[in-house]
């Protein structure tokens, strides 16, 4: 079998429909601290970036942003986590690239624990070599640390796209902060369209796939 390139893969709005169980939860955040969604805003766009960043984006902070994200994860980690589906097609094609000889990852800014058991919970964990997320408690959030934190425990050094990039890997995700957490590292990225992010975003990277049968050709592609 030929060698395969290493696939890093985001996990809301790429492998699972996470934002029901999200949105909830941040509304129920938010009530805790007499603050309100902004509904000019799309609400799809909390799903994928840190919940601490969304909260700052409120115009929450400091001891009301705490509480705010105890009650958020408090709600999250209770029912928030399965209010949650697997999009249509990932999980064929995820079982199909491992059985294929591809060797994976997920970097997600959720919180490590979590995505951990999301993808135990849909039969998923399996086709990963590593789950890798957020942790607060040492300070890792924003996704270019997340990114440096699954190769490190792939045993790939990150080299930084100044010193000609990591190498062999590619990142799939569905926002900008995937592009720009993997290009920190030189990492090329296809974004999914069926996920949460704008055609602006999709812009940003260098492939774009429509559907679970474009990002399989991608992937073999390159």
């Amino acid at each position: 079998m030929a060698v395969r390139p290493t696939l890093l893969v985001d996990l809301d709005g790429t492998i699972t429909d996470s934002l029901p169980g999200i949105a909830a939860s941040l509304h129920h955040a938010l009530a805790a601290v007499d603050a309100a969604w902004d509904d000019s805003r799309d609400i799809r766009q909390i799903a994928g970036p840190p919940m601490p960043e969304t909260l700052a984006s409120l115009g929450l902070e400091g001891d009301r942003a705490e509480r705010a994200l105890a009650a958020y994860r408090e709600r999250y980690d209770a029912i928030g986590w399965s209010e949650n589906s697997v999009f249509d097609g990932m999980g064929d094609l995820l079982a199909r690239l491992a059985a294929d000889g591809y060797r994976m990852a997920v970097a997600t800014s959720k919180a490590e624990t979590s995505a951990r058991r999301i993808l135990t919970h849909f039969g998923l964990a399996d086709h990963f070599a590593f789950v890798g997320g957020a942790d607060l408690a040492v300070g890792r959030s924003a996704k270019v640390d997340v990114v440096a934190h699954s190769l490190a425990a792939l045993g790939i050094e990150p080299v930084p796209a100044t010193r000609g990039g990591t190498g062999e890997v590619l990142m799939i995700g569905d926002r900008a902060h995937d592009v720009e957490g993997a290009a920190h590292h030189g990492i090329p990225t296809a974004l999914v369209r069926w996920g949460y992010g704008s055609p602006r975003e999709w812009d940003t990277a260098r492939w774009s796939a429509a559907d679970t049968t474009e990002l399989e050709r991608i992937v073999h592609a390159w």
